[in-house]
């Protein structure tokens, strides 16, 4: 995506770079114990009970905040390597192996899951606008109607590095210690040893709570999605563990359809194909159409068709196009994106999602957003080619880690003492992925996990897979999750166990509160469909 590299420079940005030993210590006593991490080698929990009125019906829980510590493999499979932090929620009274379970977590890369937990499935959800900036402290935090606990179990968890979680280095000297960090983040900070991570996790912790027999479901986000398809194949293929369903939000399989940066990737023109849609349903919100059609839905129908069709000929031919249809295709674009005919020619037909972001509302000086293109916000330059921030991303961040540094530490009694990273301080993360069946190194020069999710649902052909999204997701367009899904190399008959739904809102689809409504719906029938329980 384009600032998924943003996004590990602000992370850079937010988190300091000074070693663990100086940032999480506790008191002075801390510093005098033999290894600088040896707390976080030992496992942490807290535990509190609550109760949440979802739909009008209450359920009580008992919460569990808390870390697991991974280790390495092979000859290092004593030495420890993360110390992982998560918030389970179990419904009490429910037996272990009649309730489903679900992994929940963000993307990123890097990302904290406060943006699910607060957003979206937890007992409490932060209340934010619908589509404007939300204002200062103090924030709404309710009770969620839409958690997920009345159909599952629910673990939300952080990625190495973010929010509590930490890479743990054990050296005592200062020299091997720095060192050690640096194979500590090039082994995890990456597709294929994130995904170890996870599946390590989640395998562990079905050991911890005894849940090896409950019904398991993955969870992802955006980038989020991108590791379900790796965690999914590693736990199905590697660890023997049968998952019954996949929901993914906001779908990235295959970044070589991403809107985010296709001008360095020539010759590549599916991400403009692709993004068309989403293009047009963000003008027609912002009444930015010469001719505004009647509905969204039909309107986004006609724009497929044309994307696939004639969009994707003209440029399939590149600079063999003439000039009388180069034309003809900007004044097409020009009614299905509001943007101006002469902007399109110069832009070679070529629109990039930074690009749109900044020129859609550019005659006010104003920037689209980007997660949501229902957001927009003040431009930071008018005279830029591409935006330079995200309207909603600034818009809602402020509520959510004010809402959660809050209530983890008042509620779930953790972290009072340590700092939550929104995200890791990632440096570099490794984009190159060893898909199923490649001997070697890793051939792909830009990720597709496609064939991860197909080994999945091959080697486990009752695996069912829920695919959302949102009409006004400009970092992960619905119509290219489509695409992926479409092109999924798996047989005829498996393509029953996909099922898709679209919301009126963006790539976080919770920040609308009946997309909630209907993404908790769709899910909890999904996971009562397919938890095999009698």
């Amino acid at each position: 995506m384009r600032r998924l590299v943003l996004a590990v420079a602000l992370a850079s940005a937010l988190v300091s770079t000074a070693t663990l030993a100086h940032e999480d210590k506790h008191d002075d006593a801390k510093s005098k114990e033999k290894s600088p991490d040896a707390a976080l080698v030992k496992p942490q929990s807290s535990e509190t009970e609550g109760s949440v009125t979802v739909e009008g019906k209450r359920v009580d829980y008992k919460a569990v905040a808390g870390t697991l510590v991974l280790h390495g493999s092979g000859d290092k499979e004593h030495e420890p390597t993360v110390s992982m932090f998560y918030t389970a929620y179990f419904k009490k009274g429910a037996p272990a192996g009649q309730r489903p379970i679900t992994f929940i977590y963000n993307g990123g890369p890097g990302s904290a899951t406060v943006w699910l937990h607060m957003g979206a499935f937890g007992p409490k959800r932060v209340v934010t606008s619908d589509d404007s900036h939300t204002p200062a402290a103090p924030y709404g935090l309710v009770n969620n109607d839409y958690s997920l606990l009345d159909a599952s179990d629910l673990v939300f968890i952080d990625a190495p590095g973010a929010g509590f979680s930490r890479l743990i280095a054990d050296e005592q000297d200062k020299d091997k210690r720095d060192e050690q960090m640096k194979d500590r983040k090039k082994a995890i900070y990456g597709v294929d040893g994130d995904g170890h991570a996870f599946a390590q996790f989640i395998t562990q912790f079905l050991s911890k709570y005894g849940r090896w027999n409950s019904p398991k479901y993955l969870f992802g986000e955006s980038y989020g999605t991108t590791r379900s398809a790796v965690v999914a194949n590693i736990l199905e293929n590697e660890d023997s563990v049968d998952l019954n369903g996949v929901v993914l939000l906001s779908q990235i399989l295959s970044f070589d359809t991403s809107i985010d940066g296709p001008e360095f990737n020539p010759g590549i023109d599916l991400p403009y194909v692709l993004a068309l849609p989403t293009f047009a349903a963000t003008a027609y919100y912002h009444h930015q159409l010469p001719q505004p059609p009647a509905a969204l839905e039909p309107f986004l129908k006609e724009v497929e068709q044309y994307a696939m069709g004639d969009y994707a000929q003209a440029l399939m031919q590149g600079a063999a196009l003439d000039t009388a249809r180069k034309q003809a295709v900007a004044e097409k674009l020009h009614q299905y994106t509001g943007l101006p005919v002469d902007y399109l020619l110069k832009a070679n037909l070529r629109v990039t999602g930074g690009m749109f972001e900044h020129e859609l509302q550019a005659s006010t000086d104003t920037t689209t957003g980007r997660l949501d293109s229902r957001f927009a916000g003040p431009s930071l330059d008018p005279l830029s080619k591409t935006s330079e921030y995200d309207p909603q991303s600034s818009a809602i961040s402020s509520a959510y880690v004010a809402a959660f540094n809050d209530y983890v530490r008042k509620q779930l009694k953790f972290g009072q003492d340590m700092r939550y990273r929104l995200f890791a301080d990632i440096d570099h993360w490794d984009f190159a992925h060893k898909a199923p069946g490649v001997d070697g190194e890793a051939l792909q020069s830009s990720t597709n996990v496609m064939p991860d999710l197909a080994m999945a649902m091959k080697t486990n052909p009752n695996l069912k897979v829920f695919l959302n999204g949102g009409y006004y997701d400009l970092a992960t367009p619905y119509f290219a999750a489509e695409y992926e899904m479409n092109h999924l190399p798996i047989p005829d008959s498996l393509r029953k166990n996909i099922s898709t739904e679209w919301y009126p809102s963006g790539h976080m689809v919770y920040a609308h509160q009946d997309s909630l409504k209907q993404l908790h719906d769709g899910v909890a029938k999904f996971i009562e469909s397919t938890d095999n329980v009698k």
